[in-house]
């Protein structure tokens, strides 16, 4: 795919999610309809519907805007550099994160979308250490000069922020990159792939007189292993929380 055109789509997707944000704020504001209730509380059946919407929910404007700048840079690099494996990523991160938090996070309505910022961060970081490709190098080491801040996040240094929704966020994307280490395979190295593969054929055939392989001889052509590409595949009632709600920033 053309990277132009790549990135548009990249751009795209990420800005769609992040339109979905503020208009969810402003029909807070245009409503005055406080929405924090469909944040996640944790280990109530009510509290689970959160793990779907707590992301879109902020508690105000600059909760939403100091989330808005982080999700649109990284969710484009996410789907640009690793387009193959962007959403299955991005979903794991999204829900499994949630999950973590409604499982063992404190009693209170947990919102935001910064569980989905940390777990971006993590596999965009940890990814590149794993692969050690000079892309991937280069997106771990960008990420890490503009987000190192966010470590400090992971640990509970504020009750009115949810540092359970960064740690299990940050966990998410590390499991994502150890998960998918071996799944990213671009289009590039596909074609590399086969033309090694279509080269090997055609010596093969020369060295036989010109003369078409068989199938049977073509099936024994073996790629050197060096050169394969290797796929794997609470002491507090929701009723007297009303107003104990924690913005994940």
């Amino acid at each position: 795919m053309n990277e132009r055109k790549l990135f548009r789509e990249s751009v795209f997707i990420t800005l769609a999610f992040v339109g979905v944000l503020w208009c969810v704020k402003s029909w807070e504001y245009a409503t005055s309809v406080d929405l924090s209730f469909l944040g996640i509380y944790p280990r109530t059946l009510k509290g689970s519907l959160g793990i779907v919407t707590s992301p879109f929910i902020h508690g105000d404007i600059q909760h939403l805007l100091s989330n808005t700048f982080p999700l649109a840079i990284l969710g484009v690099g996410l789907f640009f550099f690793f387009r193959k494996i962007a959403l299955e990523v991005f979903v794991i991160v999204y829900f499994s994160t949630g999950f973590w938090v409604w499982t063992t996070a404190r009693p209170a309505f947990h919102i935001g979308a910064s569980g989905i910022i940390y777990g971006l961060v993590s596999f965009l970081f940890f990814f590149g250490l794993i692969k050690r490709d000079a892309r991937s190098l280069a997106v771990s080491m960008i990420v890490v000069f503009l987000y190192h801040g966010l470590f400090a996040g992971i640990f509970p240094f504020s009750d009115q922020i949810s540092w359970e929704s960064h740690l299990f966020g940050g966990l998410s994307g590390l499991f994502c990159a150890i998960h998918f280490r071996n799944k990213s395979v671009t289009e590039e190295a596909l074609a590399v792939n086969q033309a090694i593969q279509h080269d090997d054929i055609t010596e093969e055939g020369q060295a036989n007189g010109g003369a078409e392989m068989p199938g049977a001889v073509a099936d024994q052509v073996q790629i050197p292993p060096s050169l394969l590409i290797r796929f794997t595949n609470s002491t507090k009632n929701e009723e007297d929380a009303a107003d104990d709600i924690i913005s994940l920033h």
